[in-house]
């Protein structure tokens, strides 16, 4: 016998949008709202376990096959690659990645050096090597605003919802390098084998977000 579908779930910022969605395609929630410190969790009906996990692990358990699978950012995709499926944008989570410096500031006029921290590296030099700049990328895991203000770096590419901490931070968007939002993804094995109920589960979900849309 099967055992039941794993779903990995992205813990913090995503969670929240992602169990409220699940309720609205019909799935008990119940346990999920009050995992306590569980981080495995059945929906109330027992056709999903849940598996509550940081953004990148998210990644690792799906294409590993660990989880069959799993609601993540598009961020976390693009920096961390892709050998899954992805077969649906979910709709929550939406915000931004940009570039940011400081007010007042030109990042992009003169011709020296230029500094940019970020926690997506990857992200950020593709960006760059898109407008084919020649940008020295520092990985911070912390709060990046900081590398301006320390005087570390010339601006940041983040993720950015309302601009509020930029702006407390004297930063403002220079541009906006992509959009983002929660992707829901699926181990490529696990798509063959198990076809029907995934794809159920993929339906009902793009129903609910459709009915809320």
């Amino acid at each position: 016998m099967n055992r039941t579908i794993r779903m990995a779930l992205t813990k913090g910022r995503i969670e929240k949008g992602a169990v409220a969605l699940l309720e609205a395609a019909g799935y008990g929630c119940a346990g999920l709202r009050d995992k306590g410190r569980r981080l495995i969790v059945p929906t109330d009906g027992g056709e999903i376990d849940v598996v509550f996990a940081k953004a990148a692990d998210v990644i690792t358990y799906v294409e590993t096959g660990a989880c069959d699978i799993g609601i993540v950012g598009k961020d976390t995709i693009l920096e961390n690659g892709s050998s899954f499926y992805e077969m649906a944008d979910l709709g929550i989570g939406r915000c931004r990645m940009v570039l940011a410096a400081p007010k007042g500031s030109d990042f992009f006029s003169g011709y020296a050096a230029r500094r940019v921290a970020s926690k997506y590296p990857k992200i950020a030099a593709d960006y760059f090597s898109r407008k084919q700049l020649d940008v020295g990328i520092i990985k911070i895991e912390g709060s990046v605003e900081l590398g301006p203000v320390l005087g570390l770096t010339d601006a940041i590419v983040d993720l950015v919802e309302t601009g509020k901490t930029l702006a407390e931070n004297g930063l403002e968007v220079v541009e906006t390098v992509c959009e983002v939002s929660t992707r829901l993804i699926v181990n490529i094995a696990s798509l063959k084998l198990r076809k029907t109920e995934i794809e159920e589960i993929v339906g009902r979900l793009n129903a609910a977000k459709e009915a809320g849309a």
